[in-house]
């Protein structure tokens, strides 16, 4: 048997002047993007689209892939490989499924407890936006 990473999505949702993070139902608890892991015959858009209706109630166009995130500890339950896509949000914002809650957040107003990287996620995410420079490739 072939062993391979998982791969998941995230989405930084925009949504009423802010973005979207949702608070986790399941290990590790805390606050996160919204995604998933993309299942077999899926492609990431959908999976990204797919995710972000279950955990937010919202309907998220995608406006483009922003990274991969691919750091083997990135999650502490196993390696996974994240492509992150920015998106817009529309809709009544709601947690559902595996999120307890969902709540928009500014830069300046950000939880203190942000699971897994998305952390970093979302500093590169607002450095991003606020000098239109992506992350940069960390060489091995």
């Amino acid at each position: 048997m072939i062993k391979t990473p998982f791969v998941t999505v995230d989405i930084v949702i925009r949504y009423q002047g802010g973005i979207v993070l949702i608070e986790r139902k399941n290990e590790p608890h805390g606050w996160a993007l919204p995604g998933g892991f993309v299942d077999i015959g899926e492609s990431i858009e959908h999976a990204a689209l797919r995710e972000a209706k279950e955990e937010t109630s919202l309907v998220v166009v995608l406006a483009e892939q922003f990274y991969a995130y691919s750091d083997p500890k990135r999650d502490p339950r196993f390696h996974t490989v994240s492509m992150v896509f920015i998106g817009t949000g529309t809709g009544e914002l709601k947690g559902a499924d595996d999120a307890r809650a969902a709540k928009v957040f500014t830069e300046q107003n950000l939880p203190e407890t942000i699971v897994f990287d998305h952390r970093q996620i979302l500093d590169d995410y607002f450095r991003y936006t606020a000098t239109g420079k992506r992350p940069q490739i960390k060489q091995p």
